[in-house]
């Protein structure tokens, strides 16, 4: 049977006990219902997971020996950073759960011209909260052990001006250049529109701070399937995916 895997922020050392975080408590004591001597598996963003002993399970508290720590390799060696124009409700947690999933490092929301969410800065920290738990939830499940960074949201140009990357990408229907005939880099920063995509002067003011126009294909994508589509092809040529 497979080890249950959870998310627990706090310090984690081989050899210690502990007591575990509400959020872990959750799962542990009254969804999956554990017991005394049963294993899970925890990780803490360190890059490592920790096989865990379960020593003690009460409604309220869950009390565990951190017995191992094992080493995994599920981060992707390529670095990349998404910048996503904040799309409605759904949408955007389906980005950010695939995203996770294909290995992001980064996803920073984005605010553009024809992006049709508003969102108040006195709703942002929660909102990012929400993406974070996101985040978490899809690193258990895929056996990730660092979760993605997740920015507050900013204004379009606000981002472009940060990027550092190696490689500075922006999905549009025009590609200048293919993929594969570009020098592998160690990091990427990728561009993806709103619902409405962006509109030309946004793709020129990318491409003024050094972005270069992706495309990947003839099919028209909603804003929450790019990610994942560019994030599969980046980690296939350059990444993990093989």
């Amino acid at each position: 049977m497979r080890i249950p895997r959870f998310y627990d922020p706090q310090t984690l050392t081989e050899g210690n006990d502990i007591q575990l975080s509400d959020d872990v408590v959750q799962h542990v004591s009254r969804a999956l219902r554990m017991k005394p001597g049963d294993y899970i598996t925890l990780f803490n963003g360190d890059g490592f997971e920790y096989k865990t002993l379960l020593t003690q399970v009460e409604k309220r508290t869950v009390s565990a020996r951190i017995e191992t720590l094992l080493t995994v390799r599920t981060e992707s060696p390529l670095t990349v950073n998404i910048g996503q124009c904040i799309s409605r409700g759904e949408r955007m947690d389906y980005a950010v759960q695939k995203s996770t999933e294909m290995g992001v490092k980064k996803i920073s929301p984005l605010l553009s011209e024809r992006c049709e969410v508003k969102l108040p800065k006195e709703r942002q920290a929660k909102r990012i909260s929400h993406w974070h738990q996101i985040a978490v939830s899809a690193c258990e499940q895929s056996g990730r052990v660092i979760p993605p960074e997740i920015d507050m949201p900013s204004q379009l140009e606000q981002w472009l001006a940060q990027q550092d990357a190696d490689l500075k990408l922006v999905l549009h229907h025009h590609s200048e250049q293919p993929l594969q005939e570009m020098s592998p880099p160690h990091s990427v920063a990728l561009l993806i529109g709103p619902e409405g995509g962006l509109t030309e002067d946004e793709v020129e003011l990318a491409v003024s701070y050094g972005f270069k126009p992706l495309t990947l294909g003839p099919r028209v994508m909603r804003t929450e399937t790019a990610p994942i589509a560019a994030l599969t092809l980046l980690n296939y040529l350059w990444g993990d995916v093989s």
